[in-house]
């Protein structure tokens, strides 16, 4: 069969919505194409579905290449339960496949996607190599880039590459350019970043999916076109598509039959690339669609009666849409913090026939969690314990995360009073973390039960704290932070914790 598209991925693929390729590919087919999908292992393997009409989708998954190859203090993850049982993934994995399938195809297309491209989108800092690189666009000598959430962005390149039109100006996406277009805001150049910290931090604070914008790289400009609008009806529509819920159980297991109910964060966590890619706005689906997609869970053969998930990014901030400006919705007194669209959702959802028990187990954000949502979840969706993510105590580090909202002994407080207990999720080595607050976290630890998950900070691309601990500099205020580099210490603020 000669397929229009050919996806070459990183991931085991499952036809289920929480698989990102199974959405495109359920979505393309809907609209005509045919779509194959290769997680090859060796050069050869790109070829073992030919060449395809349109062009291959390169991806490495949902996790950066190197994220998912090495630990925070640079060894391999031989070890590691989560991916001891997935395909073998090259370092550096897009531009790795995106050469295989030059060795085989000099003509074909090849588009790039997934979190690996889209947070390496632009030049950035690279903790692996601990140097600045090129656009991952020029390095894997790729055609266009798609950032985010793709499904807007590959129906409109599959339709023009059918009909041999130019790829300039599909919003979502990247090219390189030899002109800079009118009304394009311009990044500091790849040299400038390069030789000043200053100028990176300026690129820095101009990143956002909501502009179109440019940088000069060489004799040419990457260009990327401001995102494209996503609706509840849009969501709505691809979730429902026919999967037929198989999962790969090495890669979702306990997750299969979990429901996504809305997309973005609101939470701009410095350390976090979600804004970067899902964006930071919440698009929330319908609940009438949300309702249809467990109705369907029911009948399906494999189904014991319980959601595995139920939610997004934070589970919380299901509701919380508003696009009327472009500032942080989490300071806007505006914000519709009542919980009361997620308490309606989950009464309703529990009314189904067959359904035992909604689980959620994602994760909330503490400090926009009402009490009457605190008792919603305590008397009928946690399985022992909540999840929540402080991430330090520290008023500085808190700071310099953008995670100081709320008050965590006072949340604390009053879930225990409703009945419910927590486990936390902390993190030390973030740029502006000393010995002095690891221990500080570590004396808070011992007060606390079940707070064994404690990471260490990863600088992965073009996030906030990336840039700080690149640059030794908050990049608002251009003031000096202090940065924990050598793994010594780094070891020693672990240490702190135990």
């Amino acid at each position: 069969m000669d397929y229009d598209i050919i996806f070459i991925t990183g991931e085991p693929f499952s036809d289920n919505p929480l698989c990102g390729l199974a959405i495109l590919k359920r979505l393309l087919e809907k609209h005509g194409y045919s779509v194959g999908i290769i997680v090859p292992e060796k050069s050869e393997d790109v070829a073992m579905l030919g060449k395809p009409k349109l062009f291959f989708g390169v991806s490495s998954g949902s996790i950066d290449s190197m994220v998912r190859n090495y630990t925070p203090m640079n060894k391999p993850r031989i070890a590691d339960p989560y991916t001891k049982n997935m395909p073998i993934l090259p370092d550096r994995a897009v531009i790795v496949y995106s050469n295989w399938i030059k060795q085989h195809y000099k003509d074909v297309i090849i588009v790039l996607g997934g979190v690996e491209a889209s947070l390496r989108r632009f030049s950035h800092f690279d903790y692996w190599s601990n140097s600045v690189r090129h656009s991952i666009l020029v390095d894997a000598k790729a055609n266009i880039l798609v950032y985010g959430n793709g499904e807007k962005q590959v129906l409109e390149l599959a339709k023009r590459i059918k009909e041999v039109k130019e790829l300039t100006g599909i919003r979502g996406t990247c090219i390189k350019y030899r002109d800079l277009p009118k009304d394009f805001t311009l990044l500091p150049s790849h040299d400038e970043i390069v030789a000043s910290k200053e100028k990176f931090c300026d690129m820095q604070n101009l990143l956002t999916n909501y502009k179109d914008l440019a940088e000069k790289d060489g004799n040419f400009y990457l260009l990327q076109y401001k995102y494209p609008d996503y609706s509840s009806k849009d969501l709505d529509e691809y979730y429902e598509l026919p999967y037929t819920r198989e999962a790969d159980k090495s890669f979702l297991k306990g997750f299969e039959f979990s429901v996504v109910t809305h997309r973005g964060c609101i939470g701009n966590c410095n350390f976090c690339s979600l804004k970067l890619l899902q964006g930071n706005k919440i698009i929330s689906r319908s609940k009438e669609s949300i309702i249809r997609e467990v109705k369907y869970l029911t009948t399906l053969p494999n189904f014991k009666g319980y959601i595995d998930d139920l939610g997004g990014p934070s589970a919380n901030m299901y509701g919380m849409d508003c696009n009327e400006c472009s500032n942080a919705c989490i300071d806007c007194k505006k914000l519709n913090r009542s919980n009361n669209e997620l308490i309606e959702l989950l009464r309703e959802l529990r009314k189904i026939p067959k359904i035992k028990k909604i689980f959620i187990r994602s994760g909330i954000r503490y400090d926009l969690a009402t009490i009457p949502y605190l008792k919603e979840l305590i008397n009928h969706h946690i399985s022992g314990q909540l999840r929540i993510a402080p991430e330090h105590v520290s008023k500085n580090v808190l700071e310099l995360m953008n995670k100081d909202k709320g008050n965590l002994k006072e949340f604390i407080k009053t879930f225990e009073s409703l009945g419910g207990k927590l486990s936390y999720y902390f993190m030390t080595g973030h740029p502006g973390s000393t010995l002095k607050d690891a221990e500080l976290l570590g004396k808070e630890l011992k007060t606390l039960k079940n707070a064994e998950a404690v990471q260490l900070f990863t600088p992965t691309p073009m996030t906030v704290s990336t840039c700080m601990y690149y640059t030794g500099l908050d990049p608002k205020t251009k003031k000096p932070i202090y940065v924990p580099r050598t793994f010594t210490e780094k070891k020693e603020q672990k240490r702190a914790l135990i």
